[in-house]
């Protein structure tokens, strides 16, 4: 009987202590328990310190209250041009009703995971796959709507979707890459164009400014030479009125460029008119009577040259006459071969003229004739 007592005293001990341990109940924060009392649903334990009737109320489920996010596996999926693509979504949702996802559903992870399946396959079944690689937005606002409207009855809150990826067969993907190389190599095709055409306007808009530039620079150049150039021919003119030149010095110097004329490279044939010889004899008139025309009075130095003038002139003289000879040959010549040998048919050949005649006094020859 001693020890009786102390075996029921530590007995008595140990089940009030279970007892007490059954009675008090912590939740932790974000986190709600479901009891039941002798099976039926008795109340929610929030977060703290809660008393049960021990062996009499129990707790059904531990329900966490956070935001869950859910990753499903890739499903396969039909689009409506007939390509199966894989796509992996991710789920975000959170327990608004504890009581509801315990006794609406029996698991409602597994019933949110497909109905998503499905919803998806309803959604990317009715897009081609374009559409459903450029619509994801799209797709996740009706993937949204559609599981937040079921699970709502479930105490559910479903509060985003997202698609993680959509992956295409490797042909489509093949195919894809090389139109994608295609269009890029299109663009840069496209811009080395505008680039070219930017530069060829560049250019032509430069040769042009060149061009008009080069315009004004000759006109400018132009303008000042011809300045120049009457400049230049209107201080000879004031010179020559000037000094005031007598016929001699105007005869001498018609007769310096006949020589000049005649042997110029361009002049194969000349055709010596009749009246060379009457304007050589004038020529040769108007140098031996210089000397009686009014207002040709020599000076002291022109008489002093005289005879080199004289000297000068009979050269130039018998130099345009060789050279006049020489021409009326040729002429003859031309001639000759122009009628094949036959005889000239041309002007009759003037007198020959010579030096003399050319620096006679017209006034002697009128005398002699």
């Amino acid at each position: 009987m001693e020890f009786v007592f102390p075996v029921l005293l530590i007995g008595v001990a140990l089940i009030a202590v279970i007892t007490l341990a059954k009675a008090l109940r912590i939740v932790p924060q974000q986190r709600q328990d479901v009891v039941e009392r002798l099976g039926r649903y008795k109340r929610t334990l929030n977060p703290g310190l809660n008393l049960l009737v021990p062996f009499i109320d129990s707790v059904r489920t531990k329900v966490d209250m956070r935001e869950q996010v859910v990753s499903f596996p890739p499903q396969p999926v039909i689009t409506s041009d007939n390509l199966v693509v894989s796509i992996d979504t991710v789920l975000y949702f959170k327990v608004v009703d504890s009581v509801r996802a315990t006794y609406e559903i029996s698991n409602f992870l597994q019933a949110i995971e497909q109905l998503t399946v499905t919803t998806l396959r309803n959604v990317i079944g009715s897009l081609d796959l374009e559409r459903a690689l450029t619509s994801r937005e799209e797709i996740n606002r009706h993937l949204s709507g559609v599981l937040d409207e079921t699970t709502g009855r479930w105490g559910i809150k479903v509060t985003r979707v997202e698609i993680k990826a959509i992956e295409p067969p490797p042909s489509i993907r093949d195919s894809m890459e090389k139109q994608m190389r295609a269009e890029r190599d299109r663009r840069a095709a496209i811009l080395n164009a505008e680039g070219h055409k930017q530069s060829q306007i560049l250019s032509a808009e430069g040769e042009k400014q060149a061009a008009v530039l080069r315009a004004d620079g000759d006109r400018q150049a132009r303008i000042l030479q011809a300045e120049g150039q009457a400049k230049a021919i209107r201080t000879v003119f004031d010179a020559i009125h000037q000094a005031n030149p007598s016929q001699k010095v105007l005869a001498y110097q018609y007769l310096q460029a006949l020589p000049q004329i005649a042997n110029g490279t361009a002049n194969k044939v000349w055709i010596v008119p009749a009246e060379l010889t009457k304007a050589l004899e004038g020529m040769g008139g108007a140098l031996g009577g210089l000397s009686q025309m009014v207002g040709d009075v020599p000076s002291k130095a022109a008489s002093d040259d005289a005879s080199a003038v004289e000297r000068e002139a009979a050269e130039a003289a018998q130099a345009a006459a060789a050279a006049a000879q020489e021409i009326h040959d040729e002429v003859r010549v031309a001639e000759a071969q122009a009628t094949g040998g036959k005889g000239p048919q041309g002007l009759p050949a003037p007198e020959p003229v010579s030096p003399a005649s050319l620096l006679a006094d017209p006034a002697d020859q009128r005398e002699r004739g």
